[in-house]
């Protein structure tokens, strides 16, 4: 189970409402229950992208820069990654030690080095950076993250990287949590004049036990193992779509750039001809998803022109003019993004609303959702 929490929804540029680009992604077990539930200080946790002032936006939310596992960039322009050095050096003045994995461009790590030789700053933690180019040169390019061990249940989280089409290279990371869980068959064991007793622990935590009559229980008649998969896939900046066709066969979610409608990238195409902006529009990116039937689909990098409020019949540039757009190709369900808003997402199963109520924050709309 994942909760995404958007920590910027611009494009390119921030406003009163909108940072430029973050999202955290929390990794969540459902299966633990009582002392073993993690807390919201102890969740391991990712960020995809980091643009100027993500450190600040994480001032506002629970999320601790202690359990910050992965930080993951798209691409190397300015609003996706000029808060990194910044977010880095306040971890370290937070005492962090424990290393941290940096998935990015090879450009990120000279972008560093840079900053860490003018401006002198001293990281207490390792950080082990993996490029980008060399993942994708690898024969699976895929990355497997252990992140949780506990006695009935283990999880794990893989990355996996597919690029896409913008002015510079600029891909899209696919992340896929699997939680591997032992079930006791509580009713075979009472069926077989066997009390509940701490040889039913034992027998779940894959253990063969002896009763007091001296009679051999073999866990696996026991215990059978059940599997969570929760898979999205969450791309940066981006002109063609169907460049994610075969990431998504088996996603649960996509959340993509809507940078601006067809008719708005249509005028700026047309006016410059000698520069694209190289973004997707929202009917794009919806027909896109229509085409080949996902059915949960979040729109985000908005164009600094769109106001926040959803009113179609406006003359101001807003969120109705996007949303309008995506829905005249897209069938399925929509959300667009806004700072702050969280969305819970299981796989296998339909979308259900977790709240319906909008709270009212710094500005902005949290929106909170259950994806099943």
């Amino acid at each position: 189970m994942l909760r995404l929490t958007f920590l910027g929804t611009s494009a390119g540029v921030p406003t009163k409402q909108r940072n430029v680009t973050a999202l955290a992604i929390e990794c969540l077990n459902s299966y633990a229950s009582g002392s073993k539930q993690q807390t919201g200080k102890s969740r391991p946790w990712l960020l995809i992208d980091c643009g100027e002032g993500t450190q600040q936006q994480l001032l506002h939310t629970k999320l601790s820069l202690h359990q910050l596992t992965v930080i993951c960039i798209t691409h190397v322009h300015g609003d996706h990654c000029y808060g990194l050095p910044g977010l880095l050096a306040s971890m370290a003045m937070s005492g962090r030690t424990a290393p941290l994995t940096l998935i990015a461009p090879q450009a990120i790590a000279t972008l560093l080095d840079a900053f860490i030789l003018t401006t002198e700053l001293y990281l207490p933690f390792v950080i082990n950076f993996m490029a980008i180019e060399e993942v994708l040169s690898q024969k699976n390019g895929k990355i497997n993250l252990h992140l949780d061990s506990q006695q009935q249940h283990q999880y794990e989280v893989s990355i996996d990287i597919t690029p896409l089409s913008h002015r510079v290279a600029s891909h899209a990371f696919g992340v896929t949590q699997t939680i591997n869980h032992r079930i006791l068959d509580t009713d075979k064991l009472e069926a077989a004049g066997i009390p509940a007793s701490a040889l039913w622990g034992k027998l779940q935590r894959g253990k063969d036990v002896c009763t007091e009559n001296g009679q051999l229980l073999l866990s696996a008649d026991y215990v059978h193992d059940e599997q969570q998969r929760t898979r999205i896939v969450v791309a940066g900046d981006n002109d063609t779509p169907s460049l994610l066709s075969n990431t998504l066969h088996d996603a649960d979610l996509l959340v993509h750039e809507a940078t601006y409608t067809a008719e708005v990238l249509a005028n700026i195409q047309t006016k410059n001809p000698n520069f694209d902006p190289m973004h997707s529009s929202a009917q794009q990116v919806g027909k896109f998803a229509q085409d080949i039937g996902l059915n949960n689909l979040i729109l985000t990098h908005f164009s600094a022109r769109y106001q926040g409020f959803d009113n179609p019949s406006s003359l101001k540039p807003n969120m109705g003019h996007i949303r309008l757009d995506a829905e005249s190709a897209y069938k399925g369900n929509l959300w667009l993004a806004a700072d702050f808003a969280q969305y819970m997402i299981n796989g296998g199963a339909e979308v259900d609303e977790q709240s319906d109520s909008r709270v009212q924050y710094l500005g902005s709309i949290y929106s909170q959702l259950k994806i099943k």
